[in-house]
């Protein structure tokens, strides 16, 4: 539960969280198992029981999902999240040598990875609002998330990647595209998900 206590620590002193990251030494798995398997519940079980609790608007009625519909659907977005966390990480570790990153390869595998679980973190925490399954709502927080989580590229780079902020200006912008594309990716793989026969069914 070591990495977790950094999970508030990147909203209240995130310079600091950065640093404290950084001068830690743990494998690449040991970062990603010990912190998003847990965090990506949040999103997931908040939009299961909104889906089939509370429901949300269609053309002016309140919808809701069968339990058996919502879990599938909680249990797929689970697994895309872990995986796309996961070739995040991967992506960020591929382009360091590129951009100039010290160090050995674990040392950047691990970091690669320590960047793309903290900046994620924003937004599996924002899934809280998927209790209350409201377009604009979910919208607005997702959104505010989503910016933080860019911020916190800008901000951790230059810190746990040890690069001059000019150098690690430009390897902020490829980080920010290479999530972009991932994000673009998941919601197509969604959209394949549910012509393919799992798409929502909805309480009678």
């Amino acid at each position: 539960m070591r990495f977790l206590s950094h999970t508030l620590g990147i909203f209240i002193h995130p310079g600091k969280e950065w640093e404290a990251i950084r001068n830690e030494r743990y494998s690449f798995a040991q970062v990603f198992f010990s912190h998003v398997p847990i965090l990506a519940l949040i999103p997931c079980v908040a939009g299961y029981f909104g889906v089939t609790l509370v429901g949300f608007r269609v053309g002016g009625h309140v919808a809701k999902l069968t339990p058996g519909s919502a879990a599938a659907l909680a249990i797929v977005t689970y697994f895309s999240l872990l995986i796309g966390v996961y070739l995040f990480g991967e992506f960020i570790n591929w382009m360091s040598r590129s951009y100039g990153v010290k160090g050995d390869e674990p040392t950047r595998h691990y970091e690669g990875t320590a960047l793309a679980v903290f900046v994620t973190t924003p937004i599996f925490l924002s899934g809280i609002v998927g209790l209350y399954p409201h377009l604009w709502l979910n919208a607005a927080v997702t959104g505010l998330a989503g910016v933080y989580s860019i911020y916190l590229i800008f901000e951790g780079i230059p810190i746990l990647m040890n690069m001059s902020r000019e150098r690690a200006f430009l390897y902020a912008y490829s980080v920010i595209t290479v999530g972009l594309v991932l994000l673009i990716i998941v919601r197509v793989g969604a959209a394949i998900l549910w012509s393919l026969g799992m798409g929502p069914v909805y309480q009678s």
